[in-house]
């Protein structure tokens, strides 16, 4: 089998800065793996829609879901768009991770009460990988962090907030947009970071671990085919 080419599939947003730091994120992996072919696509807002651009693709395809957590987007839209192709596999999400907890910690505003906030799902596999990224940063920063969500579960970020006072909160969205203008609104009056992409250069960390959830998933892909 040749070399998967590599599908960066991000939710999408209709926020300008939000928009241009995800495609800054899928050049510097571009830039990273020049022998890679590398295309990028959208399961909402956005155009490629992540069905579409696969379809437009010959050859095997890694799809590299550019989502912090497992849930209905990678379940239901991305496994979906790859059922019945044998030559695509989807990879894992980008969090947890402990780089991404790295990046997160790098960010935080000064302070010992920590927040983490995060978009929330009503699929219990998100649950799960929001608790291990809390645990994650938690075992980083060397004390507790709390999580606060943003939809669909509890504790909601803002009552959260309300019960600690001094709290400053660790922003675990990718780039700006809808969830991150509403952490800005629920948290105010709290120290809040930025996302984990911010404006500036893509972090390393960021740009390796989409490279390692190709790696990984196109293994998978070539083994199941010798």
């Amino acid at each position: 089998m040749a070399q998967p080419a590599l599908l960066a599939v991000s939710h999408g947003t209709s926020d300008t800065q939000g928009a241009a730091d995800v495609r800054s994120l899928v050049a510097a992996v571009r830039a990273a793996a020049p022998a890679l072919e590398v295309h990028e696509a959208f399961v909402d807002v956005q155009e490629p829609d992540a069905g579409a651009a696969l379809a437009a693709i010959e050859g095997p395809v890694v799809v590299v879901p550019l989502l912090l957590s497992s849930g209905f987007h990678v379940f239901h839209d991305l496994h979906g768009i790859v059922a019945g192709r044998a030559d695509a596999v989807v990879a894992d999400p980008l969090g947890p991770d402990p780089r991404l907890a790295e990046v997160l910690a790098r960010r935080l505003p000064p302070g010992d009460d920590v927040v983490i906030a995060v978009a929330g799902s009503r699929d219990d596999r998100s649950a799960v990988d929001a608790e291990g990224m809390a645990e994650q940063f938690a075992t980083r920063l060397g004390r507790p962090v709390r999580i606060g969500y943003l939809a669909a579960r509890e504790p909601e970020l803002g009552a959260l907030l309300d019960e600690h006072p001094g709290a400053v909160v660790s922003t675990y969205l990718l780039a700006h947009g809808y969830f991150y203008d509403l952490t800005r609104k629920r948290s105010e009056g709290h120290p809040t970071s930025k996302p984990l992409l911010d404006g500036s250069e893509p972090p390393a960390e960021l740009v390796g671990l989409v490279l390692e959830r190709f790696s990984a998933a196109s293994a998978q892909l070539i083994r199941a085919h010798e």
